[in-house]
């Protein structure tokens, strides 16, 4: 797959309605290789891998090239090896809302406590429902960013969210 990514990212409410929402769930490790003009991820979804490219953001701050393909368990394993600065470790549940799809993350190890969600839109200014549990919008905050919190974990800033988004 590849196309244009365009999406907008949110924290969550404490509590499991995003748990009871679900309808689908699944176990995630991705690791990242160095690149300086885009972001390279490895990624294990529960029995299957995949390659993405995304580039930086070019309309506003949501917009961005992105490439994803499936690749074997092999050649992802042997490609975390490439990654620098550990892995993320979530577990992702799937929440319909409207016409779309939000993905919500639950993080562990160093970034245990955070929960984060993202819906992808077709343009910057499509409208969207949000579910009762979706808080205060962070597109655009770096410190949000799959990558940037294996530099920075939110065990290192947690304090700087307000209370009833920490876990």
């Amino acid at each position: 797959m590849s196309g244009l990514e365009i999406e907008r990212k949110f924290l969550v409410k404490k509590g499991d309605a995003f748990k009871r929402a679900a309808f689908s769930s699944s176990h995630i490790k991705q690791g990242y290789i160095p690149c300086d003009n885009a972001t390279v991820r490895i990624r294990i979804r529960d029995d299957k891998a995949y390659l993405t490219i995304k580039g930086k953001p070019f309309v506003g701050l949501l917009t961005r090239y992105e490439f994803e393909k499936e690749i074997t368990m092999d050649e992802a394993e042997n490609l975390m090896r490439l990654c620098s600065g550990g892995v993320i470790d979530k577990r992702r549940y799937l929440v319909k809302c409207g016409d779309h799809t939000f993905e919500v993350d639950e993080f562990y190890g160093d970034n245990e406590g955070l929960v984060l969600a993202e819906v992808e839109l077709k343009s910057e200014w499509e409208s969207y429902e949000k579910p009762d549990f979706i808080g205060i919008e962070v597109t655009g905050d770096h410190r949000f960013y799959n990558k940037q919190m294996l530099r920075n974990p939110f065990s290192l800033w947690r304090d700087t969210i307000p209370e009833e988004y920490r876990r």
